[in-house]
């Protein structure tokens, strides 16, 4: 029953976080820590949350997905759209592209040396700054939406996503700014955040389920699903609603919290090793 409520919490974890500019990774250790839940079984629960989260977005944006398949009816429907057919299929690549060319290279680099609490902390605070000034820049500047999204600024916010290897720097943040910044709307970068999160997360737990496909057990099936689908519905919510804000407020209450949770984060987490 313990290891249930604990997938129940995890999994509305992870789907609150994931797509908002708060980092997923970085709530989770917390949790994962005032849990005592760490190690392989851990990994394994991320796998799951992460695999719901990211379905929610393919449901939510399911027309999205299917004006990016060339010559189908939806893309026919969206031929106004620089992201519909081929020309969106090139921008969705140029967009992933880099994080996981990075992300490869540097995965090792990166798990010894950045899932620290200090550099967790560090990527906390200052991406609270980041959406602060960003928030800043943006006043009384001219964006785009989504649909006359350019090659350049695809591959621009393909750049930002690399930021987020760094633990506790937010997939999100990282390329809702970098939208932001290179001339889309708040609520164009979050739709683009979204989208680009899918092929990027599919191919990480992907190689994560590959990774623990031996020491998964068939009774880890139910939990895996309650994992998955609590997720699933919790992600649902959260990007809706979020996308609903961004209609009338900015990302900056989002960089407050980051700042107060930072030393939160470093408080809680110190002396440990993820």
């Amino acid at each position: 029953m313990e290891i249930l409520a604990i997938a129940i919490a995890l999994g509305i974890i992870e789907g609150l976080t994931e797509f908002i500019p708060v980092s997923s990774t970085g709530h989770l250790i917390i949790a994962g820590h005032l849990f005592g839940f760490v190690g392989d079984k851990a990994s394994s629960f991320e796998v799951a949350i992460q695999l719901g989260a990211v379905l929610s977005v393919v449901f939510l944006y399911w027309r999205r997905f299917l004006g990016l398949v060339p010559n189908g009816p939806e893309s026919k429907l969206r031929n106004d759209s620089t992201l519909a057919g081929w020309a969106g299929l090139w921008r969705i690549g140029l967009a992933t592209l880099p994080a996981l060319v990075v992300g490869f290279v540097a995965r090792h680099a990166i798990k010894e040396r950045l899932f620290t609490p200090e550099a967790v902390t560090v990527a906390l605070l200052v991406g609270g700054v980041a959406i602060l000034l960003a928030e800043r820049i943006m006043m009384g500047r001219r964006s785009n939406s989504l649909d006359v999204l350019t090659l350049s600024q695809a591959f621009g916010i393909g750049l930002f996503q690399v930021l987020a290897l760094w633990p506790g720097t937010s997939r999100a943040a990282a390329t809702i700014l970098g939208g932001m910044l290179l001339g889309l709307d708040r609520k164009s970068a979050a739709e683009f955040s979204f989208l680009i999160a899918v092929p990027i997360m599919f191919v990480t737990t992907g190689y994560e389920l590959v990774q623990m496909r031996e020491s998964f057990l068939f009774d880890d099936s139910l939990l895996f699903g309650v994992r998955f689908a609590i997720s699933f519905v919790v992600a649902l919510m959260a990007v809706k609603g979020f996308v609903s804000f961004l209609g009338r407020g900015s990302l900056a209450p989002f960089g407050w919290y980051r700042i107060f949770i930072a030393p939160v984060f470093y408080f809680l987490t110190r002396g440990l090793s993820f």
